[in-house]
């Protein structure tokens, strides 16, 4: 079976389906998922999200016995409002030498504080922290970019401390010289950092797909510690049917119209030849339609024309 991991429906508005897709869908089993998207996908125990200490496991494979957050290159630039996260990470494309330069300064700030700052990859930093440490919830960087900074930094008393740090990092980097030639030759400077992903190793993660096209570092980074067979999402579908169960990990789409032609064409064009024997849409809204190649002799069953208004199970809009 492949599985599509969609956006919410109402992304797409009112986008028009292809006749071949209206078809499927309304033709195919429709249901509502329980839990959230993601963790029927991945299943991690202690029940939580911890990120950075997948990533760092994968990154340099010391994470066991400590705790770990993320503090990312980060690019925040001040408005009439206040300050908005713009980029962050692989965007800003930091080499090693980089990386090296502005952690320099950074590392006895960080030291001092009791949680030593590296960077394995130019483009992940992590922070060591003691196991059991009181954290705040911080924010992922796909949630804050374009958001007003002061909404997605740490609050509470615990996020007290992590916001003067912050601040303090923040001087640091304004003042270094590498972002006056970053701006020199129209890139981005890297002014501050982004707290996220805090947590330990976990006891354990398992999946039920043997294989995940994925994007999505966290994702990645988690599926990797259950052993999953890991790609990189391409334009459009390989044609390989993958033995066991397959994820493809579509959740950044926004036109229907190259999802269709990526993706629903060739994969619905698979199904009906017998290549393939499953295909389910799995929308971030909850819903799912399982369309089999059995059951295109539900021909009494109107199209979709698009997904407003596809209210009803079994897809009468």
């Amino acid at each position: 079976m492949i599985t599509l991991l969609l956006p919410p429906r109402e992304r797409f508005g009112g986008q028009r389906l292809s006749a071949d897709s209206g078809r499927a869908l309304a033709r195919g089993d429709r249901s509502e998922r329980s839990g959230d998207q993601l963790s029927n996908v991945l299943d991690v125990l202690p029940r939580g999200w911890p990120v950075a200490a997948a990533a760092r496991q994968r990154d340099a494979g010391d994470a066991a016995n400590a705790a770990w957050l993320r503090a990312d290159p980060a690019y925040v630039r001040p408005d009439i409002n206040g300050a908005r996260l713009l980029s962050y990470g692989e965007a800003l494309g930091l080499s090693a030498q980089d990386a090296a330069a502005l952690l320099k300064p950074l590392k006895p700030l960080f030291g001092d504080a009791g949680f030593p700052i590296d960077a394995p990859v130019p483009t992940r930093w992590y922070l060591q922290l003691p196991i059991g440490a009181k954290l705040p919830d911080f924010t992922s960087p796909e949630q804050a970019l374009g958001a007003d900074l002061f909404d997605e930094l740490p609050q509470g008393p615990e996020g007290r401390r992590w916001r003067a740090l912050l601040s303090e990092a923040q001087v640091v980097l304004h003042n270094h010289p590498l972002n006056a030639q970053r701006a020199a030759t129209g890139l981005a400077p890297v002014n501050s950092l982004w707290f996220w992903g805090a947590g330990a190793l976990p006891d354990h993660v398992r999946s039920n797909y043997t294989h995940i096209v994925s994007d999505d570092e966290s994702v990645t980074a988690l599926a990797a510690l259950a052993g999953v067979e890991l790609a990189p999402k391409a334009a459009s579908w390989s044609g390989r049917v993958e033995e066991g169960n397959t994820l493809i990990d579509l959740r950044d789409a926004r036109d229907l119209a190259v999802l269709e032609r990526g993706w629903f064409a060739p994969l619905l064009s698979a199904l009906v030849r017998g290549e393939l024997k499953q295909l389910r849409f799995d929308f971030d809204d909850g819903t799912r339609y399982d369309i089999a190649r059995s059951q295109r002799w539900r021909f009494w069953r109107r199209p979709l024309m698009s997904f407003v208004g596809a209210t009803a199970v079994n897809g009468a809009a």
